[in-house]
């Protein structure tokens, strides 16, 4: 296939930026010392992690337990689920696990810790846990200094599990805009990671991994002492958000919707494509930054952005057209009905999750439909 064979809308991933963006990461951990452990929630395409992988990522992390199901089928063993375990998913834990899936586990509290002993123990399983670190309010997690953090501990490893290290995530990192707050925000993730490993070993607990990382603060961490792996996902695509954050540029993000002018409204200004919500998401994510993108830049099918202009609404299939400033009432010349654009997106993971397949567009126009999982 080529671009021009395509419907629309669709998604598309850049694949010579993609593979860019693959580098620029793993160039980076590799200077820093750590291993790197991508999280494939943003794709969940077999496609973009062998490439990951094949760049030197070692293991990966995934958001559901669908999707590490999915990759275990296709050929990777070691697997962080990221999220707090839910006692009710032990079972499709455990079924992973007996099939030879090195998977890990997480727990953030008592009764969760708890729960996974007494399944564990019920059904011979020693699963390995790591325990969540909240370095900085913005999700979950145990803060280092909490006494919590030891009582987890002692829990999972009196109880015959195998505790294997802690992880966190500096979400809060997305809400900064300056190179100085990345560092600040990169070191804070770093060191109450760390101090948590240190806690735990200091009780006689083990701690082997020390699991920190977002695209923000792995593309801005001074150093990472104490540190093991590090893992991001985002990075892969970047988007809008990322690029009002301060670490990509709008030339590296990787990640488009194709979509066709179908119509226009003169006195507005406006044109009307086929790429509504429901390709785009309704993730706002640029609305409180220092850039409000509405719903995507806009470029032209070839990729070269079109200045000012940006989707600045959209129904459930229709996307509104619109320049940044005063409106364009000659758009229907500048984008005459059957003009097919593309649409950069605030967030690639939401956007992404619109759609079941990928196009991959090679650097010489040829087209690749990579299938992109989906469930729980």
């Amino acid at each position: 296939m080529n671009l021009e064979s395509l419907n629309t809308p669709a998604a598309l991933i850049d694949v010579a930026r993609m593979n860019r963006n693959i580098d620029r990461m793993q160039r980076r951990m590799n200077a820093l010392g750590v291993t790197f452990r991508p999280h494939v929630k943003t794709t969940k395409c077999e496609q973009v992690v062998k490439a990951q992988v094949a760049a030197g990522a070692r293991g990966i992390t995934v958001s559901t337990l669908k999707e590490a199901e999915q990759f275990f089928a296709s050929g990777t063993r070691d697997i962080v689920y990221a999220v707090g375990m839910a006692p009710a998913k032990l079972p499709q834990a455990l079924a992973l696990r007996r099939q030879g899936c090195d998977l890990k586990i997480v727990a953030d509290s008592i009764a969760c810790a708890e729960a996974i002993v007494a399944f564990g123990n019920e059904h011979q399983e020693r699963f390995e846990v790591w325990i969540e670190i909240d370095v900085d309010g913005h999700r979950s997690g145990i803060a280092p200094d909490d006494n919590v953090l030891l009582d987890v501990g002692r829990t999972l490893a009196d109880g015959g599990m195998h505790l294997g290290g802690v992880l966190a995530h500096a979400g809060s990192s997305y809400d900064y805009d300056t190179h100085d707050a990345l560092v600040r925000v990169a070191e804070q993730e770093r060191s109450g990671c760390v101090r948590a490993a240190e806690r735990l070993r200091s009780a006689g607990l083990p701690c082997e991994t020390v699991s920190i990382g977002s695209t923000p603060t792995a593309l801005t961490a001074e150093h990472l002492e104490g540190v093991t792996e590090v893992r991001a996902g985002v990075y892969v695509m970047f988007d809008l958000v990322m690029h009002n954050v301060g670490v990509n540029d709008i030339s590296e993000i990787a990640l488009s919707v194709l979509t066709t002018v179908i119509g226009h409204q003169r006195e507005k200004g406006w044109a009307i494509v086929d790429a509504g919500w429901m390709a785009m998401s309704r993730d706002r994510g640029t609305q409180n930054q220092k850039h409000d993108f509405g719903y995507g830049i806009v470029c032209r099918e070839s990729g070269e952005v079109l200045d000012g202009y940006v989707m600045s609404a959209a129904n459930q299939e229709h996307g509104i057209i619109s320049r940044s400033g005063a409106p364009d009432h000659e758009i229907e010349q500048r984008l005459p009905i059957g003009t097919r654009l593309r649409i950069l997106p605030n967030h690639a993971c939401a956007t992404g999750a619109q759609h079941p397949a990928y196009q991959a567009v090679d650097a010489d126009g040829t087209v690749q439909t990579w299938p992109r999982f989906y469930g729980w």
